[in-house]
């Protein structure tokens, strides 16, 4: 019989999660399974509560949850929010101890993220930035791409982390690469879902079984993880939000922003950004990214 208190076996680092959200709250309770003691802090109790009864340990502020961590892991919406949790004197930087592995796993800038590990660094703490694709589905499912930039000796250390969250992960290159990749994968995204949506009202219109259509073209070299993760949404006008769009308008920005300042030209890109901020300005922020759908509808003479 195995001793659990072997001392062989190599012990987890602790590890404090900020930002209990639609990604947040699955991803820190695929940590709690794998057997990391997970302590998280958000603004809103009932995740709190979750993560508690999933077996995690609920902290009153960021101070408390990070002052014993060997591991910080972010995960909040965009960059005013990484700034607002990291920076200030209740903030990580100021109360996580000397050579703490913070991971940001938020989708921000990628100047949010070099600013970061600049100041982190004059704290002696080192930084990786870790944004994620595969949405909702995949956090629960802890099969998550995870994108990430720092130096290699903190991914290395990292890798069994990232292990129990995603099943591709991979160093992009120094800080903010991490950043930069998830931002080409959010106008892959969109573009891609853009595509789907047109289609699905070209072949509505034309009488086509919608269902069977999209089984075809899944199976050739139009399919996509997009289209087999949205093929529902799409067929039910089901737009529960597993990615918002919202945050899709938010990465828009960003990956327009970053574009112009290396002189990359997105002109499809620039379209479908501006069809997620017109489909935001219409109210529908709140739902998920595949309601692009309703978009093209109202642009087809529909009533949505």
């Amino acid at each position: 019989m195995s001793n659990p208190a072997d001392s062989s076996r190599p012990a987890r680092p602790s590890v404090a999660w900020i930002g209990l959200g639609i990604m947040g709250s699955p991803m820190s309770e695929n940590l709690v399974k794998a057997g990391y003691h997970v302590t998280g802090f958000t603004l809103e109790k009932d995740k709190l509560d979750r993560l508690a009864e999933a077996g995690g340990t609920a902290a009153g502020s960021i101070a408390e949850a990070v002052r014993d961590a060997d591991v910080v892991i972010t995960m909040v919406p965009a960059s005013p929010q990484v700034e607002a949790v990291a920076y200030g004197p209740d903030g990580i930087l100021e109360n996580a101890r000397p050579g703490t592995l913070l991971i940001d796993m938020s989708s921000i800038t990628p100047r949010t993220s070099v600013d970061l590990a600049r100041a982190a660094g004059d704290k002696g703490i080192r930084v990786l930035d870790a944004p994620v694709s595969g949405g909702e589905a995949g956090a629960i499912e802890a099969v998550l791409s995870i994108m990430v930039g720092g130096d290699r000796a903190d991914f290395d250390e990292a890798a069994p982390v990232f292990e129990a969250l995603g099943r591709t992960v991979v160093l992009c290159g120094p800080h903010g690469s991490g950043q930069t990749v998830k931002a080409a994968n959010q106008l892959i995204v969109a573009v891609n879902i853009q595509a789907c949506a047109e289609a699905v009202v070209f072949l509505e219109k034309s009488g086509v079984d919608l269902r069977a259509a999209l089984d075809v073209l899944n199976g050739g070299l139009a399919a996509s993880t997009v289209l087999t993760r949205k093929k529902d949404n799409f067929l039910d006008r089901d737009f529960e939000p597993g990615f918002r769009i919202d945050l899709h308008h938010k990465d828009m920005g960003i990956v327009t922003d970053a574009a112009r300042a290396v002189g990359a030209a997105l002109p499809v890109g620039a379209v479908v950004a501006q069809l997620v901020a017109s489909l935001r300005a219409q109210g529908d922020g709140g739902l998920d990214h595949s309601a692009l759908l309703r978009a093209v509808e109202r642009l087809s003479g529909e009533r949505v």
